[in-house]
């Protein structure tokens, strides 16, 4: 069949319903799925988007049709998905499109737990599979059954905490689901906590009448920043469409950077277990290395993406990992990432140390002057790369992911993206606000040419 070949992306298949992604597309990939992997058994759950039922059901065909048997875990948060995964060992396939618009619909695939099919291992295979429709013959047609985990999954997220440390302390929260997959469980976790819980749009919607998906977009988070100083809320939290990513504002009613909150996580959760190994991403600020270090801890760099990520936890049997983008994994949740869980370490954070966020931020803020991720439309990435080798002869240069350059006091990443012709830099300088911002434009200056 014809295909777009751009669906079948770095991390997931993703593209734009009907035009990229239809119900025969769909049936294909769920045919191609179950022949890759040899399946007879496959999990599949979805989100809240409008084309989610067709796809769904397109799916399920096609992977009965090639004999392999469904269970059908409804609609569910990616992190519920990874749950059912774990709990009975079988590959899944999720139907969902994470952050992007509500026009968009597609699938994050399990191999088993932790492993995830990637551009690199697995979904290119799937490509050609669809394009050729080379399907052997099955000996029998699959079935479907549906599976409920929801009462499972909430006792395994609150097992990770003490809950009884929470009544310490009177915390209030502002939650903003954007109408995606995360507000329904999340309403019934909290339910068992001594928290007050203030929710903005926990209806999962697929016509998103209120804002996007992408809680990185300054105005997708707006309205929680501003309701969090409104309530006075300890913090805000804010998840993507589909739930495996987590955004924390804090009581000032400022956006926590992704690095910042891996580091206070991750510093956390040395205290349970002293002398682990935490990952962090080739993006992140130095408060990370230095504060897993200080800790006695042992910080391991990560190129971006959460089939890396999780792939590399697991050989390494890390605690904990943290990417800029607002994924977070845990050893404890089977090395996957979750948006739930670091909601919940940190009330349990704050219930137990008495400290209001912006305390914690404070010492970073002070000593790591951060850009944030900045996007620059670039003709010709390869060259601009090797213009900024050529550019720093004098630095430590790495290649993990894009080009690292490191000097004693100031660092920067660039990246290309895997899905559209951008460069994102990433910049910090220890020394003061007005030399990151002095190293960050000279940086532009290259990359932009």
């Amino acid at each position: 069949m014809q295909v777009n070949p751009g669906i079948f992306k770095a991390y997931d298949i993703r593209g734009i319903y009907p035009t990229e992604l239809n119900e025969d597309v769909a049936y294909l990939i769920g045919r191609a799925f179950v022949t890759f992997l040899g399946a007879q058994h496959v999990i599949v759950g979805r989100d809240m988007r409008t084309s989610g039922p067709a796809i769904f059901d397109a799916v399920v065909r096609g992977i009965t049709t090639q004999g392999a048997d469904v269970a059908d875990i409804g609609m569910v948060s990616t992190d519920q998905y990874y749950y059912a995964c774990t709990q009975l060992g079988w590959p899944g396939m999720m139907v969902t499109a994470s952050h992007n618009p509500k026009q968009y619909n597609g699938f994050k695939m399990v191999r088993h737990m932790p492993y995830l099919l990637s551009g690199d291992e697995g979904i290119q295979d799937l490509r050609k599979l669809v394009e050729s429709e080379a399907f052997p013959i099955p000996h029998r047609h699959g079935s479907v059954n549906p599976y409920d985990f929801k009462d499972q999954f909430i006792e395994k997220v609150l097992s990770l905490i003490d809950v009884d440390s929470l009544a310490s302390r009177k915390l209030k929260v502002v939650a903003d689901t954007g109408n995606g997959m995360v507000g329904p469980i999340l309403s019934e976790v909290y339910a068992h906590l001594p928290i007050e819980l203030i929710g903005l749009y926990l209806d999962p919607d697929g016509t998103l009448p209120n804002h996007g998906l992408d809680p990185l977009q300054p105005e997708n988070r707006a309205e929680l920043q501003q309701r969090v100083k409104d309530e006075g809320a300890d913090i805000g939290f804010a998840f993507d469409g589909d739930g495996d990513r987590f955004f924390a504002i804090d009581d000032r009613g400022d956006f926590i950077s992704g690095d910042f909150l891996t580091a206070i996580l991750g510093r956390y959760l040395l205290e349970k277990e002293p002398n682990s190994k935490i990952l962090y991403d080739v993006r992140a600020s130095w408060a990370v290395p230095d504060g897993i270090k200080a800790d006695g801890g042992t910080p391991l760099i990560e190129r971006v993406g959460h089939a890396f990520i999780k792939r590399r936890m697991a050989d390494e049997d890390a605690i904990f990992a943290g990417e800029v983008s607002g994924h977070y994994y845990f050893k404890a949740f089977n090395f996957a990432d979750s948006g739930l869980v670091p909601s919940l370490y940190i009330m349990e954070l704050l219930a137990k140390r008495g400290v209001k966020m912006s305390q914690l931020l404070g010492e970073l803020e002070s000593k790591y002057f951060i850009s944030g991720e900045i996007n620059s439309k670039v003709a010709d990435p390869q060259g601009r790369l090797a213009a900024l080798a050529e550019r720093y002869p004098d630095a430590k240069i790495e290649h993990i992911d894009g080009i690292s350059v490191s000097y004693d006091t100031w660092h920067f990443n660039v990246r290309t993206s895997n899905t559209e012709p951008l460069m994102r830099l990433n910049l910090e300088s220890i020394t003061s606000a007005e030399d990151m911002e002095q190293k960050r434009d000279e940086v532009l200056a290259i990359i932009r040419g």
